[in-house]
């Protein structure tokens, strides 16, 4: 990893950023396909599985046999692992639950607000090297807690034609209505606009790689919603004396094996646990299955001294890490201080891996800066609220007049005549 000791403020833009390739150089092959799979509906998915995916495939959707199957090769342990995962990610999201509240903001005047759930969701799931299964957890259950009438599920086929049957076995316990064998730029394309096989969508949700996420900023031009942009994975652990290093340095590199292209950071205000870390990152790093993925990530990452927790605060919040770990002696002002973050684990004994699975938080979170202005997954994703309000009569004669003012000021003359109407029927 990049040491770096005392970093002067004006090099921080460039110390941060992260290692993904801008909008513009992906735009044209994502457009190029989002265009053929507009035209060509369900042949174009194909095509570009066959391309990409590397297997020719007659029909993309996920047959009753096949979620069967899939059901038999899950090991009595994963299903019972999944059951208690879905339990506590099922408590964590029912708890966001509102109720609704009626005002009366002047006599005669009530106003309230009522959440409906979105129709028809689209959940995109990678596969690949990693099939997160854990992420149909925890995208189906909100979207079923919500009410979604229609949840679309898309995932790429392996080389035989194959969804990994943890994915599928979890889509089918968390009420996944269809399963859907495709992946990529062309899935987003298919969920966006609708295809002989793939229900068109009202919001597209999912972690992805860089061209996932091109693909879902794209879809919004179409009309589709999208939860946000959640490109390759990150982490950042801010870290004194008290940490534990070989800790630390697992969870740097639980999220470097994610991809070649994610990207760790360690931020602490001890040289002696920055050296540490480093020598266990190497001893832990080649016992790694995905040491290859995880190595290469590891050159895109950073380890950052400073001298005081107030210029590391100031440093984190400029980065926004998707992931955030504390593991200080004054986790408090960390806690009470950040502001741009995904999530947040705290203390030597949270892993990083805990929100990725089983404690009940979401781990579909904004990536690549966009902690700034964007919230993790959560059971309002997957809902609207529609406002309501209902006026009586003293109520028109108690506000009318200000109405009547405020939309003459504005030349809205039909505004007005709506409300006058009103008060000479009262008079």
């Amino acid at each position: 990893m990049n040491t770096n000791i005392n970093p002067p403020k004006e090099n921080w833009s460039s110390l941060l950023q992260r290692p993904t390739k801008t909008f513009e150089v992906v735009e044209t092959t994502v457009s190029s396909i989002f265009d053929d799979v507009k035209r060509n509906g369900d042949d174009g998915i194909k095509r570009y599985t066959s391309i990409f995916d590397g297997v020719e495939l007659t029909d993309i959707k996920v047959t009753d046999e096949e979620i069967l199957q899939a059901e038999n090769l899950i090991s009595k342990e994963l299903k019972e692992a999944i059951q208690v995962a879905k339990n506590n990610i099922s408590k964590f999201h029912s708890s966001q639950k509102t109720k609704t509240y009626k005002i009366e903001t002047a006599s005669g005047v009530f106003c309230w607000q009522e959440k409906r759930p979105i129709q028809k969701v689209g959940l995109y799931i990678p596969g690949g090297t990693a099939p997160l299964f854990s992420s149909v957890l925890m995208l189906a259950i909100p979207a079923k807690i919500a009410g979604c009438k229609e949840i679309i599920l898309c995932s790429p086929p392996n080389k035989k034609g194959e969804i990994n049957p943890a994915i599928i076995y979890a889509a089918k316990i968390c009420g996944v209505t269809t399963i859907l064998k495709v992946g990529g730029i062309q899935a987003i394309a298919g969920l966006a606009f609708g295809t002989e096989s793939i229900p068109k969508v009202f919001k597209i949700f999912g972690p992805g790689n860089q061209y996932v996420t091109v693909a879902k900023q794209l879809a919004t031009k179409f009309g589709v919603a999208i939860d946000m942009p959640a490109g390759p994975s990150e982490l950042l652990v801010v870290a004194d004396d008290s940490a534990n290093a070989s800790f630390v340095a697992s969870d740097l590199l639980s999220q470097a094996e994610h991809g070649t292209d994610s990207q760790v950071i360690l931020v602490t205000t001890s040289k002696k646990i920055l050296e540490s870390v480093e020598l266990e990152l190497v001893k832990q790093l080649n016992s790694l299955s995905r040491k290859a993925i995880a190595e290469k990530a590891i050159e895109n990452s950073k380890l950052i001294f400073v001298e005081t927790k107030e210029v590391a605060l100031e440093l984190i919040n400029e980065y926004g890490p998707e992931h955030f770990i504390v593991c200080t002696n004054t986790n408090d002002f960390y806690i009470d201080g950040i502001e741009n973050a995904g999530s947040v684990f705290i203390g030597n004994y949270t892993p990083e891996s805990a929100g990725d699975y089983a404690s009940g938080t979401n781990h579909t979170l904004p990536t690549n800066g966009h902690t700034k202005a964007y919230s993790g997954v959560n059971l309002d994703s997957f809902l609207k609220a529609i406002s309501f309000q209902k006026i009586s009569k003293e109520g028109i004669q108690n506000i009318g007049k200000t109405i009547e003012i405020m939309a003459e000021a504005e030349g809205l003359d039909a505004h007005k005549n709506a409300v006058t109407l009103r008060l000479n029927n009262l008079k």
